[in-house]
Formats: C-alpha cells, structure tokens, sequence
C-alpha cells in the first residue's frame, strides 16, 4: 500500500480522553474513532490488526478440532428467560422489543442460544464430542466504559462452547482449550498467563482467566515468578490425548497464579518469597467448565450408551479478540509508539523514501515495493512529499516491526538501510539483501 493512498488520519496532539497508552496510541495513529460512549468504528489500520487477530483465533481453534460457525448478535429473551438468567444478568444487557412487542437482548455471551441449536440437532451421544465457535460482536452495557477497546460496550469476542457426555470428556475440552490459548497469545507476541479465576455470572467450578502483565492492568494479581519463564514456544501437541493436554495444564497452572478475587493470601505465603509477585494484569480470555447448568435448565440431553437420556456437560471458553489490541500495545509500545509483534502487524515492513521526486530513490523504492509484494508481503511505501523526520515519525507511531529507508546516498554506495523497530538497531544491506531479510523472518508465520 502508497501511504498517499490511503486512510491513516495520524493525530499530532494526544486526545484528552485518552487515560491509558493503547487508547492514546490508537486514536493518534488512526486506528480507532469514538462513535459514542464505549462504542468504536475501526479505521483501515486497525481493521487489519484486528483482522489479523481474529484470523490466529481461527487458525487455532481450527487446529484444536473446534468447528466455526456464527451466531447473531440479536437474541430472543425467551431463551435467556428458560436457562433463568434474563432478569439475573442485571443492567449490563442491553434489552430491547421489536414492533411486534417481542422482548430481545443485545447477546453479552451465547450459552443459552448455542446449546437450544445443540438441543435442535443433536440427539446422540455418538455426535459427541462436538465443540463450536463464533467470533462475533457482543454488547454489555458497562456503567463506565473507559480505556478505549479495553473497557468498551461494543467488542468483538470469540466464544466457544464444547459438548461432551461426562465431566471427564468435558475437563479434557477445557484443557484442550487452555493449551490452544496458549499457543494463540504466544503467535501475538504475548505472554497471558493463566490463573484461577471466579466464574461471575457465567458460572463453574473451573475456570481459569490468562492475564497479560500491565501496569494499566484491572485486576491486581499475585503469581510465582517462576510462571513467567514458562513457554509453551512451537512444541506439537496431540489434541486428542488426554494425557498431553492435562500435562501441559498441570505445568502451566501448578505454580500459584490467581487474580484478587480468588487470592488465598495462606496459600501465596508458601511460595518462596524471592518469588513473589503482585502485579496488575489485563484479561484477555477465559475458560470455564460449567457442567450441566444449561443443558438441565433447557433440556439439552442425549441418549446415552445404556439408552437412557442424559443432559450433556459443558465448558464456555472465550477470547477478547478486540481487546487483545490494547493488551498487546500495552505490552509492546515506547516513547514514540506502537511496536508490533510480526504476527499481528498491519503492514510487514514501512519503506520510507527520503527524497520524494529523485529518479533513483523513486525507482528503488518501487523496486523495493514490488518485490516484497513478490514474497507475499505487504509493505507500506511511504511515498509522501515530506520530511524525513515526519516520516520516521509516523513509522515509530504506527509500530511497524521493520523499516527499509531509501535515500541518494545509500544508494550511491548500492545499500539501503534496514531498521528494527524494537530494538532501534540499523543496518546498510543491498536492496534484495534487506527484502531477503524480511522474507525470512516473516517466513512460516
């Protein structure tokens, strides 16, 4: 993409509403624009992080054996009325009446919508297992929504929901979906650590919440430092072994991990005290086993392998998948701007030309330009009639992870110069050096 091309209405003053750096951020390098209260129409760059957010969502729910599918963003309040939580769920859903005076909610989560389609269509526990998934727009009508997407009424989650015969088959789902988060927030650049959580209104006796360390984080925590040295990295798991997927539980929840409102200040006391550590953290998802609360209330059953109809067990397991983006530039920013991990960049690599309107800068860059499109990247090509400074300014604010910069002089001597954006380090490469370089650090990503 030419930067002159395109829809990046890059603020200079930081927005007084702004309280926290990813708010800040997103608004000034026009990713986001309040709609009202809580509620954000996503512009063309941050549409692409989240975008590129959802599509690793996908991607490893798909590998875990869980199967896509969309639900509405409309719900009829007949359903929510059967499984008891219509009134229960208090001011936080939005409730609405059509012209037929037909009550409907705003879905805030969809328990009770996924398991009337299960109850639709399944009559056997020889359909069983079964787990689906959505990534769809959710509405809660938080009393202060504040911090930009990390505190927002509208936000896009993906919600899953598995179905299993027994407790045992359904804590094999829960462990499944814990090793599959892991891999999930690691190919985002983060580390979400998961800690035992309070089911809220949701409810089950397991339920675990993965946190991102932050200073802005929430939800104070209090965790063993040893847990932050743990990495669960490319390693193949069996998604079908009970055995591999408990074990990975166990070693990423064996050591104390709790938010405030499950801390056991008894417990945290026998972990070493050079260990010890009190933080905040910023949630970014959770699992939970809920057992048979739905399935009962709504007559979710199956013919077991005796003949006899059982209610089936089930777990609810969710991502914030436009949270994510302020969870990770909080995690990944500097003085100067974002800094994106390469799984979720919006443009691979920036090229910036430092002098517009040069025969040989012009052709170089374009040269550039078309040959990372031939790797399957996509650049920005900041092709604007400006100064260098501004440019370099604009590259540090949106975070792309690599820049290429093209000038007379370099050129002169045959190099262009390619910069990280993490670590600030540059170096003068041949032109198909540096797009070589990049390739290979996109390459299997």
């Amino acid at each position: 993409m030419r930067l002159t091309r395109y829809f990046l209405p890059v603020l200079r003053e930081t927005p007084s509403e702004a309280q926290i750096v990813s708010h800040r951020y997103m608004l000034r390098a026009g990713m986001i624009k309040q709609a009202s209260a809580g509620i954000y129409s996503w512009l063309p760059l941050g549409y692409k992080v989240l975008r590129r957010i959802e599509q690793i969502v996908h991607e490893e729910q798909v590998r875990a054996g869980h199967i896509p599918m969309l639900m509405p963003t409309l719900q009829s309040a007949d359903l929510w009325r059967e499984s008891g939580r219509y009134d229960d769920y208090g001011q936080e859903m939005l409730r609405v009446s059509d012209r037929h005076g037909r009550d409907m909610l705003y879905g805030p989560t969809n328990e009770e919508l996924i398991t009337d389609i299960f109850r639709s269509h399944v009559s056997s526990y020889k359909d069983l297992p079964l787990t689906l998934y959505h990534i769809q727009w959710k509405f809660r009508d938080e009393i202060r929504p504040r911090f930009g997407v990390m505190r927002g009424r509208e936000f896009l989650m993906k919600d899953g929901y598995n179905f299993d015969l027994t407790k045992d088959d359904a804590l094999h789902a829960y462990n499944r979906h814990l090793v599959s988060y892991l891999r999930t927030y690691e190919r985002m650049g983060l580390q979400a650590i998961p800690m035992r959580a309070d089911g809220g209104p949701i409810g089950g006796d397991y339920t675990h919440e993965f946190l991102v360390l932050a200073d802005t984080g929430e939800s104070e925590v209090f965790y063993d430092a040893e847990i932050t040295d743990l990495k669960f990295g490319d390693r193949a798991i069996d998604y079908d072994s009970v055995e591999a997927c408990q074990a990975v539980l166990e070693e990423f929840t064996s050591r104390y991990a709790r938010t405030d409102e499950t801390h056991d200040e008894a417990v945290f006391a026998e972990v070493p005290e050079a260990r010890r550590r009190v933080a905040r953290g910023i949630e970014v998802g959770q699992i939970f086993y809920f057992g048979t609360k739905y399935s009962e209330a709504m007559g979710a059953t199956v013919q077991g392998p005796d003949g006899a109809q059982v209610p089936v067990h089930m777990g609810s397991h969710g991502i914030g998948v436009s949270r994510l983006l302020g969870a990770i530039i909080e995690a990944n920013h500097d003085e100067n701007g974002i800094i994106w991990p390469e799984g979720v960049t919006p443009f691979h690599c920036g090229i910036v030309n430092l002098k517009q309107g040069d025969d040989d800068a012009d052709a170089a860059c374009e040269s550039l330009y078309q040959a990372l499109v031939g790797k399957g990247l996509e650049p920005l090509y900041d092709d604007r009639n400006e100064r260098a400074g501004g440019k370099f300014a604009t590259m540090d604010l949106i975070g792309l992870p690599w820049r290429i910069t093209v000038g007379p002089r370099g050129l002169k001597n045959g190099v262009v110069e390619l910069t990280s954006r993490r670590t600030g380090e540059s170096e003068e490469l041949p032109p198909e050096a540096a797009v070589a370089k990049v390739a290979a650090i996109y390459e299997g990503r």
